[in-house]
């Protein structure tokens, strides 16, 4: 135990680096290809973190098989989501909290609400539909939705892709503005970039560098995920946790960690579209890829065994609406205290697992 413990503090120590890197790396190739901040968080951060627990229920229910595997995958490609949608958020939340008290000074967000209103909105339909297609029995209509939510992901890229990017920040459109707040702002600008890691020497880093650090920083993050991982099941396995609780609450948290790491990183810096960008891109990412995955290869379906991971997909569901619902219901703020309710649909989870019985589903 004392040296799976190490190894933990090991991987969690590698995850960091590699988060640090990455979200250094993808920034700057948001800059060379002239990429909005939509693409860049969205799509780039969020799909590139997101490999470490998509490889999960690939692995589970292809290679593993059997009703083992199944159970594992399926509860993976739930846990995943649920995982973004609640203690992602809640992490968040207190990240801003924390620098609060120390540079930024306010837990009020400065986000972009078309970017972020966007995400949760493919997230909410992409979800709903792969939920609608675990109540038919039907192998033909699971095949038709999973090829309708993979068309949804596309056409939810090319939205992002073709959204113009905004001007730069003036100094007109500072007036009235405290240094900090300005400070803020100017933090996502391309001046404003740091220095590449594996370049620091120039203030340009060549764009051959930029890919070379970004693919690093994956093969770095993928090999932390998966050590914490196997230490962390290995720990669950021995004192004798179900495997579906195993696939739905472990697994996603060790596996949901670059996401976590990157948006604290980039809420320290006043990035907070980039941050909240790269929980819900991936979680549209996670409901439409790895879900159409599910409905082709894995028993999607609502049964006995299930029905505890897809009422996390239920919960998922409704503390996005509830956290985002300010975008849209409350002048289009976002504040630290709407993120850290993601951590109170997350202890309800537990204790419904644990107290109330999902533990047996």
């Amino acid at each position: 135990m004392i040296l799976t413990a190490i190894l933990l503090i090991v991987s969690l120590a590698i995850i960091l680096v590699a988060a640090e890197l990455f979200t250094n790396a993808v920034e700057w190739l948001g800059h060379k290809l002239n990429l909005n901040e939509g693409v860049v968080g969205s799509i780039l951060a969020a799909v590139g973190t997101a490999m470490p627990e998509t490889m999960i229920p690939v692995v589970a229910i292809l290679y593993t098989g059997g009703e083992h595997g199944h159970e594992v995958g399926v509860g993976a490609i739930l846990g995943a989501p649920f995982m973004l949608a609640t203690l992602a958020m809640f992490i968040t939340g207190l990240a801003v909290v924390g620098f609060a008290r120390g540079g930024r000074r306010t837990t009020e967000l400065r986000v972009n609400s078309k970017v972020l209103g966007r995400d949760i909105r493919f997230f909410l339909i992409g979800y709903l539909l792969a939920i609608v297609a675990a109540f038919v029995p039907i192998y033909a209509f699971k095949v038709a939705i999973a090829i309708v939510v993979v068309g949804l992901y596309v056409y939810y890229v090319y939205k992002h892709a073709t959204d113009s990017e905004e001007a730069p920040m003036t100094y007109e459109d500072m007036e009235g503005m405290s240094p900090l707040e300005a400070a803020e702002e100017l933090a996502g600008q391309p001046e404003h970039l740091a220095p590449l890691h594996f370049q620091r020497w120039k203030s340009t880093p060549r764009f051959w560098v930029v890919c070379a650090q970004l693919v690093v920083s994956l093969a770095i993050m993928l090999v932390g995920a998966y050590m914490f991982v196997e230490q962390v099941t290995a720990v669950a396995l021995a004192i004798g946790i179900p495997a579906l609780i195993l696939s739905l609450l472990i697994a996603p948290v060790a596996t949901e960690l670059p996401e976590k790491m990157n948006s604290v990183l980039w809420v320290r810096q006043g990035k907070d579209t980039l941050a909240l960008g790269n929980l819900t891109g991936a979680m549209v990412f996670q409901s439409c890829i790895p879900a159409a995955f599910g409905m082709v290869f894995g028993e999607w379906a609502i049964t006995a065994e299930s029905t505890s991971a897809f009422v996390s997909a239920g919960i998922a569901i409704l503390a996005a609406a509830v956290i985002f619902g300010s975008l849209n219901f409350g002048g289009r703020k976002l504040t630290a205290n709407a993120l850290l309710t993601g951590g109170v649909f997350y202890v309800a989870y537990v204790v419904y697992l644990l107290v109330a019985g999902g533990a047996h589903a």
